[in-house]
């Protein structure tokens, strides 16, 4: 897993926009299968169809053209927009927006990046899979608000929680791969 990660962050040193664009249509593609797939699970629950009667079939020209735009448009303009704003931006703007000087705001960044991180990209995917299986079209946008709200005060809460013991557990993780990549 290590040395895939490593493979990984040597190809985006290389090739940044290739690998922003190429990933863009995988990750638009596999997603496109999945929604397939819980669209599927879904109407067949909905009008109780047995599965030997209702087989599980991806529609390959729909995820093509899914990661077609992947491919063509969200990587590209991803891969500008982040540019951009790590160009004109550079550091947390709400640590500026805060009155904090340049020093805080990366101190900050390095204590708080990592666990928010983590913790977020275990509760959004579960968010965004409950939005789409059980929750109705019209409600989806409203429902993904709430999340946000609650997102935010979470960030809130987690900015305020300075050096919390919980958090040495990330960063002492960090310093771990740090120490074990510079031995080698």
């Amino acid at each position: 897993m290590l040395k895939a990660w490593k493979w990984y962050q040597s190809c985006l040193s290389v090739h940044p926009v290739k690998t922003q664009v190429i990933s863009s249509g995988v990750l638009w593609g596999v997603g496109d299968v999945a929604a397939q797939f819980i669209t599927h699970s879904t109407a067949r629950r909905r009008l109780q169809v047995s599965e030997a009667d209702a087989k599980f079939k991806v529609n390959w020209k729909r995820t093509a053209i899914t990661s077609l735009f992947g491919f063509g448009f969200v990587g590209p303009v991803g891969h500008l927009w982040y540019d951009g704003l790590d160009r004109f931006i550079r550091l947390s703007y709400m640590g500026f927006a805060a009155g904090k000087n340049v020093a805080q705001v990366k101190e900050d960044l390095k204590r708080d990046f990592l666990p928010a991180l983590i913790l977020e990209g275990g509760v959004w995917p579960l968010v965004q899979v409950a939005n789409f299986r059980y929750i109705p079209v019209r409600y989806q946008l409203l429902y993904v608000n709430m999340f946000c709200l609650l997102d935010s005060a979470f960030l809130s809460w987690l900015e305020q929680q300075k050096d919390a013991p919980w958090k040495q557990w990330f960063t002492s993780f960090h310093s771990l791969k740090e120490g074990g990549s510079q031995g080698r």
